[in-house]
């Protein structure tokens, strides 16, 4: 199934769980675990199998963003992973959502630490769940750090403005039920189940036509910097062909027949 020493690889049916798994250091980012995400993102977009991703940490934690002892200059685990990033200066942008939007739904488990450089992997998700006790936050202005991973460009886009400011400008954590609050999350539920409630969701997905799914999240991406004209007909461009495909005429005969659709991906 791939992955690397800090990021494990799982086949739950249709969906790919993609693990942080570093709990020692509270998931913090390692070379080993971007060069694992990414190809994740990679795999999930290449396998016609794979319907959704969840995407979890290890340990009861999901990330505490970037090694700074790393950042220090006390180098980096995973030497051996190197020439991937020479050969791809962007692959750590890509692993970590900023660079790169898998075509398939990403739902966020959250459990634990989400902060820095795990909040910042979060505004690329497209589902959220957390467990009650999470904490989120961008800490990076505490450190005399700039949080480079998208946020002063997504987060407002996001929720809203005010609220956008006043975590990246405080660097202050904000609880789960606040985060639920300002829309950050969705659902927040009793600790231990963040990855139970996000493959339900998950499965809702996996359970619906799959070209019809992809197009959904292409549109709602794609025309998020239009005007209102110029989305609806991009809207019209992406959704038109989705009529015309046979897993189309299958929802529609099942619905008729009383039965659950067999989506074929044509």
């Amino acid at each position: 199934m791939g992955g690397t020493e800090h990021l494990s690889v799982e086949r739950v049916g249709a969906t790919l769980v993609l693990t942080l798994n570093r709990p020692e250091a509270k998931n913090a980012l390692s070379l080993p675990m971007l060069v694992g995400l990414y190809d994740g993102w990679l795999a999930a977009d290449e396998d016609d199998e794979i319907r959704s991703i969840v995407l979890t940490g290890a340990g009861s934690t999901f990330c505490a963003g970037m090694d700074l002892k790393a950042l220090a200059g006390d180098g980096m685990a995973g030497e051996q992973y190197r020439d991937r990033l020479r050969a791809d200066p962007d692959l750590h942008w890509k692993a970590m959502l900023r660079h790169h939007r898998p075509r398939k739904p990403v739902i966020a488990a959250v459990e634990g630490y989400c902060v820095a450089g795990g909040t910042e992997i979060l505004q690329g998700t497209d589902i959220r769940v957390a467990g009650e006790s999470a904490t989120f936050g961008l800490f990076e202005v505490r450190r005399g750090l700039f949080p480079i991973g998208g946020s002063t460009v997504r987060l407002a886009r996001q929720i809203p403005r005010t609220h956008a400011l006043e975590m990246l400008l405080t660097g202050r954590p904000y609880p789960a039920p606040e985060a639920e609050r300002i829309g950050l999350i969705g659902h927040v539920v009793p600790d231990g189940t963040a990855r139970d409630k996000a493959l339900e969701i998950a499965e809702l997905i996996n359970a619906c036509g799959p070209l019809a799914v992809e197009a959904v999240k292409a549109s709602v991406y794609e025309t998020a910097g239009m005007t209102e004209t110029d989305g609806l007909a991009a809207e019209l461009a992406r959704g038109w062909p989705v009529f015309d495909t046979a897993d189309a005429k299958e929802g529609s005969r099942a619905f008729a027949e009383k039965r659950p659709p067999v989506y074929r991906r044509a």
